[in-house]
């Protein structure tokens, strides 16, 4: 794995599949919050901080997702995550599910997020502070 991608492990598990016990779709952006999650903790800005210390939320504006393979009840996956673009106001997070120890994807995402005052919910710049910490963890 690229020493640029942030990964967590975490199983998917009853509440994650359907009757089949295949990981229903929906189950997949509790896999990615985890990722983001933690990425942001790692790199000393948890969401607390974000949020009261900077005065910004980060809402979903967009996200898409590609399904390559079905991932199963039990099985340990592998959520790479990285940030694949900062503009002015948003930015962009890739993700990539694998099972523990495979190479072929399960699944490949990206979010949007844009920076908000919560107070107004006005666009505002992402902070430089941010940028700066995940830096670490940007593609080129």
């Amino acid at each position: 794995m690229e020493s640029w991608k942030f990964k967590i492990e975490e199983r998917v598990r009853w509440g994650d599949v359907d009757a089949a016990r295949i990981i229903f779709y929906g189950a997949y952006i509790r896999f990615f919050e985890i990722a983001e999650t933690e990425l942001f903790r790692a790199v000393g800005m948890p969401y607390s901080r974000i949020f009261d210390d900077m005065d910004v939320w980060l809402p979903r504006v967009h996200l898409e997702c590609d399904f390559r393979r079905a991932a199963q009840l039990d099985d340990l996956l592998e959520v790479s995550v990285y940030v694949g673009h900062f503009g002015t106001k948003s930015m962009r997070i890739n993700f990539e599910v694998r099972r523990k120890g495979e190479e072929p994807l399960v699944a490949e995402a990206h979010f949007v997020l844009a920076a908000v005052r919560r107070d107004t919910f006005e666009t505002v710049p992402i902070p430089e502070e941010f940028k700066r910490r995940l830096a670490p963890y940007t593609k080129g």
